[in-house]
């Protein structure tokens, strides 16, 4: 397979509705980001891969568990409004600029779900090449229909 530069972003901001800094509460005794930034880094496709934060205390999180996290993003980009592709536009952009170079593909990692692996991750990878498809993205069956689902 030839090489492809691949740009992998997690978005992580700091605050959230439900549960303040969840990408940094802890399950299982690591932080939620953890699951992901260890999975990402075992990846064989990804050519480079960020964590997008516009908090500091994240931010240390993610470089102390192997991941860049370079800058931290505007506040106008990580509000309750904000969309997570605006966010994925500026990391690329800033990634680009900063490189010099132009990715092949991108892929946002999303750190709330902890349990993909690094071959899922690089299945999707392959499938995006292979197909040249404009998006993929990960489902799962749910063989049960309660209610909450």
């Amino acid at each position: 397979m030839k090489k492809f530069k691949i740009l992998a972003v997690t978005l992580a901001r700091g605050g959230s509705k439900s549960i303040k800094k969840k990408n940094i509460y802890k399950i299982n005794g690591k932080p939620l980001l953890y699951y992901t930034i260890k999975q990402a880094l075992k990846s064989k496709l990804i050519s480079r891969y960020i964590v997008s934060t516009d908090d500091k205390e994240i931010q240390k999180v993610a470089i102390k568990y192997g991941a860049e996290c370079p800058f931290l993003r505007p506040k106008n980009l990580a509000g309750d409004k904000s969309s997570a592709v605006s966010a994925d536009i500026h990391a690329l952009k800033w990634a680009e600029k900063n490189e010099g170079v132009k990715y092949d593909f991108f892929i946002e990692l999303m750190a709330t779900n902890p349990l993909k692996t690094h071959k899922e991750i690089d299945s999707v990878l392959k499938k995006i090449i292979k197909t040249r498809a404009d998006s993929v993205i990960g489902v799962v069956r749910l063989e049960d229909h309660h209610p909450l689902r």
